[in-house]
């Protein structure tokens, strides 16, 4: 039995990216093959990868999330939206000193109102209290959702830099960052080396950062997201197996929703929901590679990269990575893994 323990390690604080690196491309590699490892630059991604080989990207885009106000008691509210559900409704945390009750109004960003209609876990069901368009109020009054990890307040830097460039769809509140890497350059340099580029849309939501708070891993349920990969993603990647090409999925988002498409045993397109959670042991069907980003401790992601790339191939990468001081979660340094056999 795997405990949440088993992936835990210690990293320094000062290793924790507070701000991208000067370019996009311009973040450490480090590339993991079972036990052999190698210290590159991000730059170098496309010597490692072949003319066939076909790279599939998450085109979400990280919506302004997070916003500010007050319960009607006065009481300073923070909201975080998880999802927005219809231009009237949302879900959403809510952080308050007093959590509100169903039928209470929160003024947000003092410029309109949400009505709480009911709670689910850690989740709020909020309603625009009058007419109006939640896509176009949060987007106005919102603030860009950086992780709970990055101490600044989100600015200028960060409304470039906290998106990828191929970003279209809006809805994550968090980014797919592994894909904060890649700038239109490369991605040009390596459609031109005959590198396929695939898409599809996975919204991140809050429920990323969540903690494991089970000692038996098999316990945990992970929050739902929302996914959709096109036909034309679908028939890339048959394409690619057909000509002995490698399935690259950029982020572990990117292959969450393939590894959930792929679970009747044949990859779907369509939009679907998934809560799928990949630990040691499991069987991929789809990725052969993966670009990521390194994971907090203890989380379903660091367990999810354990899966594919091996749990100690992955804690020797870690080990190897707080010793050389690369820089740790979403403004970090990237690695690329090949799938365990």
């Amino acid at each position: 039995m795997l405990t949440v323990d088993d992936f835990d390690f210690v990293l320094p604080p000062a290793l924790i990216a507070q701000h991208p690196s000067a370019t996009r491309t311009g973040s450490r590699l480090l590339h993991v093959v079972g036990n052999a490892i190698a210290d590159l630059r991000f730059t170098d991604l496309p010597a490692l990868l072949a003319p066939g080989d076909l790279l599939v990207l998450n085109d979400t885009k990280v919506i302004r999330a997070r916003l500010f106000g007050q319960k009607e008691s006065g009481g300073q509210v923070e909201v975080l939206i998880e999802r927005i559900v219809d231009a009237q409704h949302a879900i959403a945390q809510v952080r308050a000193s007093k959590s509100p009750k169903p039928g209470s109004r929160i003024r947000l960003a003092d410029a309109f109102d949400v009505t709480v209609t009911g709670r689910e876990g850690e989740f709020f069901a909020l309603k625009l209290s009058a007419e109006g368009d939640l896509w176009q109020l949060v987007e106005t009054h919102g603030a860009l959702p950086l992780p709970p990890y990055i101490t600044h307040p989100a600015g200028g830097e960060d409304e470039s830099r906290y998106q990828t460039v191929f970003a279209r769809e809006p809805g994550a509140v968090a980014a797919p960052t592994a894909g904060l890497h890649f700038d239109e350059a490369m991605l040009a340099a390596l459609k031109k080396q005959g590198i396929e580029q695939a898409w599809l849309t996975l919204h991140v939501g809050a429920g990323t950062f969540q903690p494991v708070r089970v000692t038996n891993i098999a316990e945990h349920h992970m929050h739902s997201e929302r996914f959709e990969i096109p036909q034309a993603t679908v028939d890339a990647i048959t394409a690619t197996r057909a000509r002995g090409g490698r399935v690259i999925a950029v982020g572990t988002t990117s292959l969450r929703a393939l590894e959930s498409a792929t679970q009747s045993g044949k990859l779907i397109a369509g939009a679907a929901e998934t809560d799928i959670f990949i630990t040691p042991g499991y069987q991929f069907r789809v990725v052969d590679r993966l670009i990521t980003n390194f994971h907090l401790p203890k989380s379903t992601l660091l367990m999810l990269v354990s899966a594919f790339a091996g749990f100690d191939a992955i804690r020797t990468a870690y080990t190897h990575a707080v010793g050389e001081g690369y820089r740790f979660f979403s403004y970090g340094d990237a690695m690329l893994l090949e799938r365990k056999e």
